[in-house]
């Protein structure tokens, strides 16, 4: 059995990284995010990437430091959410974005995962989401043609792994990083724990190790709070 386990997360990304790739990234809003394999995309300087993510992280954190260094050419992407930067750059034509419902965007990367190139959905018909797409009708309802999403890396967070690459999420940070493990043509894991071969039932493993390429321990792990929104207690 290999060991996909690397030392760090430089190491767990050396070879894989060049200016005009598409990265495929974990994570919604501050949940999954892989937050030690980011900063070491940052720190290489690729840049004219198109990444494909649910958002671009928050106010210097996660993607965000991709997009404020001028490494982003391109997001896919289903929320721009209360990240000005992201808007700013969107607005002045500096960031071309591809924006999608939240759905569609799950299941475009699923489909690539499936080698599904195409699939027909109701949402955003009749909106400006399917301009410039095929409209059938089926069954006496119009749907939208949408394709599927692949990319050339592949970087997720998830809870726990065992050598061989299987690996367990928590909870909601299962999110995209489940579907993206599969549509990448690499895909590195980090893990807030790695356990020994055997570990698991297999009945638990949420993603299969014969998806994941590497596997790498996370180093920085905040689990911050996007919103926290607080009243003062009532009196006795």
């Amino acid at each position: 059995m290999p060991n996909k386990i690397y030392p760090s997360p430089a190491a767990a990304l050396e070879g894989l990284l060049h200016d005009g790739m598409r990265i495929m990234s974990g994570g919604f809003g501050l949940s999954g995010n892989p937050e030690s394999l980011i900063p070491v995309i940052r720190d290489a300087g690729v840049k004219s990437l198109t990444v494909i993510s649910n958002n671009c992280g928050a106010d210097g954190f996660g993607l965000w430091t991709l997009l404020n260094n001028g490494q982003i050419r391109k997001m896919i992407a289903s929320y721009v959410g209360e990240n000005k930067l992201f808007e700013q750059l969107f607005l002045s034509g500096e960031l071309e974005l591809e924006l999608n419902p939240q759905g569609t965007l799950a299941e475009r990367i699923r489909a690539g995962g499936a080698g599904i190139p195409a699939f027909y959905t109701r949402t955003g018909v009749g909106t400006v989401v399917a301009e410039g797409k095929p409209v059938e009708e089926f069954e006496g309802q119009r749907y939208v043609r949408e394709t599927w999403l692949t990319a050339d890396l592949a970087i997720i967070k998830a809870w726990r792994a065992d050598p061989a690459g299987n690996l367990v999420y928590r909870k909601t940070a299962r999110n995209f990083n489940q579907d993206m493990a599969t549509a990448a043509r690499i895909t590195v894991a980090e893990v807030e724990e790695i356990v020994p071969a055997g570990s698991f039932d297999p009945d638990q493993v949420h993603t299969p190790g014969i998806y994941i390429d590497r596997v790498v321990q996370t180093t920085v792990n905040e689990k911050r709070i996007e919103k926290l929104t607080v009243r003062e207690r009532e009196a006795a």
